[in-house]
């Protein structure tokens, strides 16, 4: 799906009704969530916030990639790093992007495992024939820092690990 496709997907599902809710949107903790996320990817989504060193590689990019990005609404983490995604492709006219739910077909997240574990959101970028150049995710080094020291706890606040520059 495109980004446009996936921000309608979310909206349609914070503006059921709670007896309208499919799994695991049904369960109030994940509904909650997901409207919080909306939130916060709206915010991330307006400003001017990547570093110049990422428009720059961005714009050095010359041949054609595919972005695969797998996510889903409820993730704390995607909301938080999908707009800089989407953001940063759109820089670049030779740069695809599609998305795909890590809870639904094709189930990719199965091919990309994050310690054995289906961790989102994540970017995987292939060339033109399909092959993987890079995989990403699912959460900055620096943020994965902060919470492996606090137990792996994942209240922390982005702001924390985040670059200065871009909050």
């Amino acid at each position: 799906m495109t980004f446009e496709e996936y921000s309608s997907y979310f909206s349609t599902i914070i503006s059921r009704r709670d007896d309208e809710q499919v799994a695991p949107y049904d369960k109030p903790a994940y509904i909650e969530y997901t409207r919080l996320n909306w939130t916060r990817m709206q915010r991330w989504l307006k400003p001017d916030n990547l570093t110049n060193e990422l428009k720059a590689a961005v714009a050095n990019i010359t041949t054609a990639q595919q972005w695969i990005i797998i996510t889903e609404p409820w993730c704390g983490d995607a909301a938080h790093n999908v707009p800089f995604l989407q953001k940063a492709a759109a820089l670049n006219p030779l740069i695809n992007v599609t998305y795909e739910l890590r809870d639904s077909e094709p189930f990719r997240i199965n091919q990309y495992l994050t310690n054995g574990g289906k961790s989102i959101p994540k970017l995987i970028i292939r060339d033109a024939q399909g092959h993987d150049l890079a995989t990403w995710g699912p959460r900055p080094a620096q943020c994965r820092i902060v919470s492996k020291t606090r137990g792996g706890e994942s209240s922390f606040r982005y702001r924390e690990c985040a670059d200065p520059d871009l909050v």
